[in-house]
């Protein structure tokens, strides 16, 4: 179902990837990690998970386009988990659940163009300075959240925010490997380029060499319209892009004590001029610092 939604290609579909500042900033929760998952644990914090999915199901609705959930899973794998208390058994519990969670929402909302994914990270601060890790590593790391995701409701995996192609290649292999349709998505710095400087269309060539093109397709997430536009190109495998709403760097993001929520209708204008650019791009959305009202703004400029 997923494959063809997608593959068709004449279909816009809306993500909301901005759901941890949104929890921080608009609804006073704190996010040890920047983990969403524990939050799963509690009736009243399930309930706003559960609300921001339903709040992008509402909006696509309105504006009669089609929508991806992420299940709030990006954090949920082993070495990243663990600071947290989660062990290997509680992590499947954890991603399961965060499936059935958006499961409800997507059968709640009858409609057959609201399709579920799990949200996968990387396994480690993708900001961090550290080294990359092998391609055949990442593909073992990453086989733990994938195994854990089969036999649940997913039409689909989204990797985000990754920044090392190595990673990237094998967290692919690893999802061909469980039989999982994925998305990868990937993360620019102000330049357009990854952290270690690949360029981005480069970096999709080289991932896609060392994953033999098993990515559904790629996207760029965390990062604003200004820091991606110029690096894009015309490239058929990019088909998402996922914007934060501020322009400032990830290192300014991280020390900001407030949320900066830059300007929705620029952010519309900016992705709908993108997207006259690259007209394989069908899958829109905000990361850090959106909300709802970017979100519509992107779809009404794209409309």
């Amino acid at each position: 179902m997923a494959r063809q939604l997608l593959d068709e290609g004449d279909k816009t579909f809306l993500v909301y990837a901005g759901t941890g500042t949104d929890l921080i900033f608009n609804h006073g929760l704190e996010l040890p990690g920047f983990a969403s998952f524990p939050l799963l644990e509690q009736p009243d914090t399930r309930a706003i998970l559960a609300g921001q999915m339903q709040a992008l199901v509402d909006l696509a609705s309105e504006m009669n386009v089609g929508c991806i959930l992420d299940a709030p899973t990006w954090m949920a794998n082993a070495d990243r988990a663990a600071p947290l208390g989660y062990d290997a058994k509680r992590l499947v519990e954890v991603n399961k659940d965060a499936v059935s969670l958006v499961e409800d929402v997507r059968r709640a909302a009858a409609r057959e163009d609201v399709l579920v994914s799990a949200c996968i990270g990387p396994r480690f601060d993708p900001y961090a300075d550290i080294p990359p890790i092998s391609v055949e590593d990442a593909r073992q790391y990453h086989t733990a959240q994938m195994h854990s995701l089969k036999g649940t409701t997913v039409d689909l995996v989204t990797a985000y925010t990754f920044n090392r192609p190595s990673e990237a290649s094998g967290c692919i292999l690893a999802a061909r490997d469980a039989g999982l349709p994925i998305i990868m998505s990937l993360v620019v710095e102000t330049d357009g380029c990854l952290a270690d400087g690949t360029k981005l269309v480069d970096a999709i060539d080289q991932i896609d060499g060392e994953s033999d093109s098993a990515a559904m397709f790629f996207m760029v997430n965390c990062a604003h319209p200004t820091h991606f536009a110029g690096s894009l190109g015309i490239n058929p495998r990019l088909k998402g892009v996922v914007a934060n709403a501020s322009s400032c760097s990830h290192a300014e993001l991280d020390e900001a004590d407030e949320l900066d929520e830059g300007d929705p209708v620029e952010l519309g204008k900016q992705i709908a001029k993108i997207a006259r650019s690259n007209p394989s791009v069908q899958v829109f959305g905000g990361c850090c610092g959106t909300d709802m009202r970017h979100l519509k703004m992107i779809a009404s400029e794209l409309a």
